[in-house]
């Protein structure tokens, strides 16, 4: 059957699967890091289908690694042994997904890296990379910190996930370009917060009650960022407290409507993700596509808000 769209959603090893591909037809596997994490992975995923789903010639086998490193790089490999065409992979650790690439890589499959980067060895065996800079939207964030704060005070961090690339850039973007900017702002402690907003609302409930005055706290995410605002709020704590973090959830964005939370870093995840599909497709159409894609991610803060659509995720 000639231009039948087939999409395969692996869950717990299965593989269920409707149509057969045609002679013409491209398959690509993507396996990403953890769809239940957050709304912006769950809405990535919906989007990445819906656009696979919208081109007659692409067949996807779209896989969710669940945060867990060992499974992602075993569905790697099951990617490989299919023979897949292209591979689109959302790294659990950027580090220890190297080998994996590298496999695909010496099996003459062209892998696109999407969202979060792979470390720096194993950029040599991926035909691109597809998202945000993210070094880039810590710059920004801290930019709007000192901002926030006329260039003094004291400062806390909650950070993603330890190991993973996203939050490792965006800390090094946002720590460097705040000792260049502000060298009045002092940081009290940074902790992660793992992109979970419990998790952040709890480790800033200890930042409240280690530190008497803190007069701005910068999130990885704004899931992350609300957590840490709904803390200082239970704790009459909040006023006069610059709340900025990244990736504006649309919890972020309401929050910002009512004054609450400063400012974030705009990112569409259904860009992120109809622009790794669409960058695998030009690799393997043989297209010069450049090593790093990236898609902007503007400020987003109380005074320009209303140039940005509330966030869907």
């Amino acid at each position: 059957m000639n231009n039948t769209r087939r999409i395969l959603l692996a869950s717990c090893g299965a593989f269920a699967m409707a149509g057969a591909a045609s002679a013409d037809t491209v398959r690509i596997g993507i396996t990403q890091n953890n769809v239940g994490i957050d709304s912006y992975q769950t809405t990535y995923e919906q989007a990445f289908i819906e656009a696979a789903e919208a081109n007659p010639d692409v067949e996807v086998i779209v896989l969710d690694a669940g945060g867990d490193v060992a499974r992602q790089i075993s569905q790697m490999q099951d990617l490989i042994q299919q023979n897949v065409d292209a591979i689109i992979i959302w790294p659990t650790d950027g580090q220890a997904l190297v080998p994996a690439v590298r496999n695909a890589h010496n099996e003459g499959i062209p892998v696109v890296v999407t969202n979060s980067n792979i470390a720096e060895a194993g950029m040599e065996f991926i035909a691109a990379f597809s998202g945000p800079n993210n070094i880039q939207q810590g710059i920004y964030s801290a930019e709007m910190m000192c901002d926030a704060l006329d260039g003094e005070g004291q400062i806390v961090q909650i950070t993603g996930m330890p190991g993973y690339t996203t939050a490792i850039e965006r800390q090094q973007g946002f720590d460097e370009r705040l000792a260049e900017l502000c060298p009045g702002v002092t940081q009290l402690d940074i902790q992660p917060g793992d992109w979970n907003r419990e998790r952040a609302q709890r480790t800033m409930e200890t930042f409240l009650t280690r530190f008497d005055n803190i007069d701005g706290v910068y999130s990885g995410d704004d899931n992350m960022g609300v957590g840490a605002l709904n803390a200082a709020l239970a704790a009459n704590r909040a006023e006069g407290i610059a709340f900025i973090g990244a990736t504006n959830f649309a919890v972020g964005y309401d929050a910002m409507a009512r004054g609450e939370y400063w400012g974030s870093v705009y990112q569409s995840p259904v860009d992120d993700a109809r622009a790794a599909l669409q960058t695998a497709l030009d690799v393997l159409a043989g297209e010069d596509v450049p090593k790093l894609n990236y898609f902007d991610t503007p400020k987003i803060t109380q005074d320009n808000m209303h140039e940005f659509d509330r966030p869907v995720f």
